[in-house]
């Protein structure tokens, strides 16, 4: 029977690209499809930080921090809470992601060309107990070109490949079926776009000119998650986390619609966990956007104050950085979908950064003199343009100002005055007070006690309301949707399963559509470092195992 390529790759994202490439080490032909055009290749990890969980790398020791596979184990299930019969896969996975993130993965990504900023970001800090949610230390290490620079070595091995003969990329193929013949998914079919010019994350041409039939003798599934489709996002949101937000800012563009997904089930394969998934509560609308409702999430140091939409603090342990989902749950049961950060420039210029590479130009171009002049500035660029033209952004001299422009930006007059002052004033009391009742003081002091923090991240403690370290900034903060952490069910081998455990024949699934691995590897929430690197370690698996599988 005549196959038009060993493998079928669904999605020229990240996880396809190393799968393609795997496939291609192992002398495999691939036809890699994308409903998208050629210059949106490398997908959502394009726009990324370039963020990788790494363990006991040498960028930590060199930073004296002191991690180990046992401690990010512990901090892996602390953060998961696997609880549920289907997460028999998830915790194994979960395992050997642990593994590689301690083991080959930074000498692999180093050994193609990979390199790594060397401050190490700490992320997600958790602020429960030793067995609870987060990172007990900085692991995020941030890759140097951003998340170009995590796609280039990739696709460089792709296009290698398409040199080679061995790979057939097809953009403006948007698959609409998976079938079978003699027992195994082997057919792909689906429909031909119109071509597009338009660029990388814009809308293009959803006009169909033609269709396709492809036949292989495996498929693999890397179409991605669910975060451009908001009203799969609000039918699949879980109870725990309150009423779904009427108004949800994107964090990837809309063709990010899940809709593989359904696809796949329909040929055979388990969804699982699918009411499990991460979005973020720092979301601001972005006044360049790409994409329709384009957000851009706020990387916050620890010092901000986080008030909810009447002005009043957050609860211990929901300070900036320390725990999304907890923070999510608690907004959405607050009765409003969006909250603040009241801060001031002296905090904004040392503690601000913004995801996504195309805000963060200096370590996305590699350029040293970049990054040294961001550390110097007063406010770094990025940073500056969203306080002059960004619509969330209020930037005042005295309070009274701050809190009419806060109530105007709303139209509710939610927020009072007076007191706001005593909440800040209170807090301010406790800065010169070695013995502080207020632990966000104390994680704050706690954050400069690490190196990375105190030379790039936390602003040195100080009274908010001193007018030297002025002006006062407020910034609405709305929810952000970006990953899907339930998907496809996958064994070790990244083989999809069907509801009864046994291998759907033929089909093999990774990145997000896959949970990142097993269906779930996340749990309920991350580690944050987590999505890029799930990205290769199961598109990796993936490409392995099909290439040694096929005849």
């Amino acid at each position: 029977m005549a196959y038009d390529a060993d493998v079928i790759v669904i999605g020229a994202g990240l996880a396809g690209l190393v799968a393609t490439a795997e496939l291609v080490e192992a002398g495999r032909t691939v036809i890699l499809l994308d409903q998208e055009p050629e210059q949106s290749i490398g997908g959502q990890a394009h726009w990324s930080f370039g963020g990788l969980f790494l363990v006991d790398s040498p960028e930590q020791r060199r930073m004296r921090i002191k991690d180990s596979h046992e401690l990010a184990l512990q901090d892996w299930y602390g953060t998961a809470g696997f609880d549920r019969d289907e997460d028999h896969w998830p915790r194994q996975w979960a395992e050997a992601y642990v593994d590689f993130a301690a083991g080959e993965k930074r000498s692999w990504l180093h050994a193609q060309g990979l390199r790594l900023f060397p401050v190490v970001g700490w992320a997600e800090r958790g602020g429960y107990d030793a067995n609870g949610h987060g990172n007990s230390v900085p692991r995020f290490h941030i890759t140097w070109g951003t998340g170009p620079g995590v796609v280039a070595p990739f696709e460089r091995r792709v296009r290698e490949g398409m040199a080679k003969g061995l790979v057939q990329a097809r953009f403006r193929h948007r698959v609409t079926g998976l079938g079978r013949s003699a027992g195994a998914v082997d057919t792909v079919t689906g429909e031909i776009l119109q071509d597009s010019a338009a660029e990388r994350g814009t809308a293009s041409s959803r006009e169909v000119t033609g269709s396709f039939e492809l036949r292989a003798q495996a498929v693999i599934v890397t179409s991605g998650g669910i975060g451009g489709n908001h009203d799969l996002v609000r039918a699949q949101w879980p109870e725990r986390l309150g009423t779904p937000p009427a108004k949800m800012l994107s964090g990837v563009p809309a063709h990010v619609d899940g809709l593989m997904l359904g696809i796949a089930e329909k040929a055979g394969a388990h969804h699982i966990n699918r009411d499990r998934m991460w979005h973020y509560t720092e979301g601001i609308e972005n006044w360049n956007p790409i994409w329709d409702k384009h957000g851009i999430r706020i990387l916050p140091g620890p010092s901000s104050l986080w008030l909810d939409a009447r002005g009043k603090r957050l609860p211990v342990p929901l300070f900036p950085g320390f725990d999304t989902l907890g923070t999510l749950e608690h907004i959405m049961r607050s009765g409003y979908g969006y909250t603040w950060f009241v801060l001031d420039q002296k905090i904004i210029g040392k503690e601000f950064a913004l995801s996504g590479s195309e805000q963060n130009p200096d370590l996305t171009g590699k350029s040293v003199r970049d990054v040294i002049g961001r550390a110097r500035a007063d406010v770094p660029g990025p940073v500056k343009a969203f306080m002059d033209k960004g619509v969330d952004f209020v930037v005042e001299k005295d309070l009274g100002a701050l809190v009419r422009g806060m109530n105007a930006l709303t139209g509710e007059g939610l927020i009072d005055e007076d007191a706001l002052r005593r909440e800040i004033t209170a807090r301010d009391r406790e800065i010169a007070n070695p013995f502080t009742k207020d632990l966000q003081i104390t994680a704050v002091n706690g954050a400069r006690s690490y190196l990375g923090d105190k030379l790039i991240r936390t602003a040195k403690p100080h009274r908010i309301l001193d007018p030297a370290a002025g002006p006062l900034i407020a910034v609405r903060l709305n929810i952000l949707t970006r990953k899907s952490l339930g998907g496809l069910e996958t064994d070790l081998s990244s083989r999809v399963l069907t509801e009864d455990g046994t291998p759907l024949p033929g089909v093999y699934a990774a990145g997000e559509a896959s949970g990142f691995g097993g269906g779930g590897v996340h749990g309920y929430r991350s580690l944050e470092g987590t999505f890029l690197g799930g990205c290769i370690f199961s598109g990796r698996t993936a490409g392995r195992a099909a290439a040694k599988a096929i005849g």
